[in-house]
């Protein structure tokens, strides 16, 4: 796990320059070696390190392939490096690591070792011979890498920050992607907030050379889940898909146990944390390290689920525990950790911070399990909203009267939701899915940014990709999966996990995104995924490896006291963020004072208030206009 930075077009003084200044931006995601190589003619790459596989210097990057004809600058991890290197005989390997094998294998297979690779990863390859460049990004998207034109060349960065330590991409806001921000408190790739700087979608390569630069996508979630459907697969619809999910499952959590420092889990006490901790105690040969982040006030702490799971499993169990203000001491440096805006960014630095000070440097995390097997509301909701399709006969007006009749009735944000599907022209997945995952709904966008109107993004996905083959094609549940690893999952989640892990150095896996899983489940009809309840499907995958206590528990999370703290101790941050969106005229200023008020009154919630504290705390550190 590493960052990497690079600039193509030119390497002359500036362009080397340029690059440090962008590598040493990336320090804290690899305090263990920096590196810079250069053809001193087209190309120049750099590399932050922290060591996890082959520890040893021999292995730091850029790394130059034997025959002196490809540099590799690489971050992130391919699991199944071992498998690989059997097949690469002939290559004199120097190193034990996978970055060498990721070299070789692009060298003996090109860009078609991509989809050999099992991992989370962002590289830039340069091929001296041919004078071209190879940049790439994960099937998931688990691992960022963003990008900026100029009129001197192709600049790449893991972080947006190290971008703008460049110097040579101006600290402008993009408005649109202001506008995707406001409505789902992300910015939905591969557009950012700043203008100019992109993000290489997951799944997706670039080809640059002298004369062009060519984006391609070397996978697609729906069109392989879709040719497994296609196989006709007995496991897509018959019990015997439990069987497979584990299987599958299994094969994952062992290849992401391979490391060369300490690594554990973290472990919540949900399904998806303990369904990795005990496949993992299972696959490995030595006690689980875990990793519960406990809370002292009881309404927060659900450290007892965690604790239990520990004691069946006989782990080497860490219960972290803290105080309320504990984690409240904690929100400055998450904000000024963060890269990328985010509402939920400070408890994945508070559990990353507290791992990684017990000595552990690679974590395996149950995210994705929601996504894979519908475990959110959205899934459930979505599927009766279908079944009540018929109201859509009803006259527009008099939906619309409905709607707002019901928002009297019971006025919140659920409420404004059900109005907006009730004025819509359909209930299907792709119309209803963008509104269920709104923070702000479109009145208050607009008074806030005062923009045009500008496009949903979410909605413009839903329609190219669900409403289309092959994603038109997969199960219901499965057409919700995938708008939820593209929009929540891959934006907010992924992200927040990135940037506030390797704010501390902190490697985190996730084994549910393994892309052989990922295409499994989204193959698998509806009645097997969900024939009662959430996550039937994988608990039955699990057999008698999770007690009931811990399959029928409520879903808890960090449920912590921010509209307390937001009025109180956090009350002067939260003023400054809103108080920078107001004097740099990003929002407007008598909009966000009218919700900041409706927060005080009880008539706003915190989360869509906090959001819009993140974002000015952003803007106002990285001076962006």
């Amino acid at each position: 796990m590493c960052g990497i930075t690079g600039i193509h077009g030119r390497a002359d003084a500036e362009s080397w320059a340029a690059t440090r200044r962008m590598t040493a931006a990336l320090a804290h995601r690899g305090p263990d070696a920096e590196g810079h190589w250069t053809d001193d003619h087209n190309v120049v790459l750099g590399h932050r390190r922290l060591s996890i596989l082959d520890t040893s210097d021999v292995a730091n990057q850029p790394m130059t392939s034997f025959c002196g004809r490809f540099v590799i600058a690489f971050n992130g991890e391919v699991y199944n490096y071992q498998e690989l290197r059997e097949e690469l005989q002939g290559y004199p390997f120097k190193t034990t690591g996978d970055t060498e094998v990721v070299l070789a294998a692009l060298r003996a297979w090109g860009a078609a070792a991509l989809e050999r690779f099992n991992g989370m990863f962002a590289l830039a390859l340069w091929d001296c011979q041919e004078e071209k460049l190879l940049l790439a990004r994960d099937r998931m998207g688990i691992k960022p890498l963003y990008l900026h034109t100029n009129e001197h060349g192709l600049l790449w960065a893991s972080e947006i920050r190290a971008l703008l330590a460049s110097g040579q991409v101006a600290r402008k806001l993009d408005r649109t992607g202001l506008v995707d921000f406001l409505r789902y408190q992300t910015v939905h790739g591969p557009r950012t907030l700043i203008e100019g700087v992109e993000m290489l979608p997951a799944g997706h390569l670039i080809w640059a050379d002298d004369n062009e630069v060519r984006t391609e996508c070397w996978w697609d979630a729906a069109t392989a889940a879709k040719a497994l459907v296609d196989e006709g697969a007995p496991w897509t619809y018959s019990a015997s898909a439990s069987t497979h999910v584990r299987e599958l499952l299994t094969d994952s959590i062992s290849l992401r146990m391979r490391s060369d420092v300490p690594f554990g889990a973290f472990l919540s006490g949900g399904i998806d944390s303990s369904a990795v901790v005990a496949l993992m105690s299972e696959v490995g040969d030595r006690k689980v390290a875990t990793f519960n982040v406990a809370f002292h006030e009881d309404q927060f702490d659900e450290s007892k689920y965690a604790r239990h799971i520990a004691q069946l499993y006989n782990t080497d169990h860490h219960e972290i525990r803290l105080s309320a203000d504990d984690f409240l001491a904690s929100v400055p440096d998450a904000l000024a950790a963060t890269d990328h805006p985010s509402g939920d960014g400070p408890n994945t630095f508070v559990v990353s911070q507290a791992t990684k000070k017990a000595g552990i440097t690679v974590a395996l995390s149950g995210l994705g399990g929601d996504e894979l097997f519908a475990g959110y509301p959205v899934f459930r909701r979505t599927v009766d909203l279908i079944g009540k399709q018929w109201a859509m006969a009803w006259p527009k007006g008099l939906r619309r009267l409905a709607g707002t009749a019901y928002k009297w009735a019971k006025p919140g944000v659920s409420s404004d939701k059900f109005a907006s599907l009730l004025a819509g022209d359909s209930l299907d997945p792709a119309s209803t899915y963008p509104i269920s995952r709104r923070v702000l709904l479109e009145a208050d966008v607009h008074r806030l940014s005062q923009s045009s109107s500008v496009p949903d993004s979410v909605v413009q996905w839903c329609r190219s990709h669900l409403d289309r083959s092959p994603g038109l094609d997969l199960p219901v549940l499965s057409r919700i999966g995938l708008a939820e690893m593209h929009t929540y999952m891959q934006h907010v989640l992924l992200r927040d996990t990135d940037q506030m892990s390797m704010a501390h150095a902190l490697e985190v896996r996730v084994p549910f995104l393994d892309h052989r899983l990922v295409e499994a489940a989204l193959a698998i009809n509806d009645p097997v995924k969900f024939p009662h309840s959430p996550k039937s499907l994988l608990t039955a995958a699990l057999g008698d490896r999770l007690p009931r206590s811990i399959i029928d528990r409520p879903k808890m999370g960090f449920t912590l006291p921010w509209d307390i703290w937001m009025r109180g101790p956090l009350g002067s941050t939260c003023q400054q963020g809103l108080d920078t969106l107001i004097q740099r005229e990003v929002l407007n200023e008598q909009a966000l004072r009218a919700l900041w008020q409706g927060f005080e009154q009880g008539t706003v919630t915190w989360s869509r208030v906090w959001t819009l504290v993140s974002l000015g705390q952003w803007i106002d550190r990285h001076d962006l206009y």
